[in-house]
């Protein structure tokens, strides 16, 4: 039997930052890497990579773990 894909991208928040509209959180399921997407009712929107303060890309600690497990 074929072992179930896992999306490539899984939605790990979402929500609304004050004055800022509606947030999501994104991972890469290969590389852990976080994306966040942005979108008001003004139509603006954007997204961009998580970073930390030396610039390097957020990775998602949980997805992390479960790839070492596996």
């Amino acid at each position: 039997m074929k072992k179930k894909e896992e999306p490539r991208f899984v939605q790990c928040y979402s929500g609304v930052a004050k004055d800022f509209g509606n947030v999501k959180i994104l991972v890469d399921t290969e590389t852990g890497v976080q994306y966040l997407i942005t979108w008001s009712t003004e139509e603006a929107s954007g997204c961009g990579v998580l970073v930390d303060q030396d610039g390097k890309p957020l990775i998602n600690e949980a997805y992390r773990r479960k790839k070492e497990t596996e």
